[in-house]
């Protein structure tokens, strides 16, 4: 029974310990928050739900236990230590990404309402249906979907360099793959985390 006690008492620390790591190390939502507001400007007013107080579409919601342990956590942790990170920076290097990003979407957006485009699950874009491109125009595309990918990776990376942590990338770029979803058209196709293709 003791035995039981302590492996119990340990599974708690643990988790305890995760909470904190996760609210010190990557504070997702400040994270969330700035990326959903980039996607939307680079999405473009007509594509983007206004609604911020929504959960991404890739994010599952903490178990109970989970959002006590942070909440007690928060109460006891200063929150200087997740304050400091500024995921809304706008270094002169993620404003050339966004407007970049922002010009190229006006001329995917049809595709991705056709169904040739699809966000894929680690927040890039590929083509899901390369015979709804027209012939003469499907080596354009290739090339517009590899220099979107291209800056997309290269925005994670700059913001996590902005804010001091460049080991964050795979943490932004995550972030980023709900949000693209989050904010696709309606009609607009997306991967799940099996990778099987849905539409919104």
């Amino acid at each position: 029974m003791k035995s039981l006690r302590m492996g119990i008492l340990l599974s708690a620390l643990f988790l305890l310990a995760a909470c904190v790591t996760i609210n010190i190390y990557f504070p997702s939502a400040q994270a969330e928050e700035a990326a959903r507001e980039m996607v939307q400007d680079i999405l473009g007013k007509d594509d983007a739900k206004t609604d911020k107080n929504t959960t991404s579409a890739r994010q599952q919601p903490l178990p109970l236990y989970v959002q006590v342990g942070e909440g007690v956590l928060n109460f006891l942790v200063s929150p200087a230590h997740a304050a400091a990170p500024d995921f809304n920076v706008n270094t002169p290097k993620i404003r050339k990404l966004q407007a970049q990003m922002k010009r190229r979407n006006a001329s995917l957006k049809k595709y991705y309402a056709k169904g040739a485009i699809g966000f894929t699950r680690n927040a890039l874009i590929k083509i899901r249906n390369a015979s709804a491109i027209p012939l003469k125009q499907r080596s354009k595309i290739k090339k517009m979907v590899a220099a979107e990918n291209r800056n997309r990776k290269a925005l994670y990376q700059a913001i996590a360099d902005a804010n001091g942590h460049p080991q964050w990338r795979a943490d932004v770029q995550k972030t980023y793959a709900g949000i693209w979803v989050d904010e696709a058209g309606k009609g607009w196709w997306y991967q799940n985390r099996k990778g099987q293709w849905k539409q919104r």
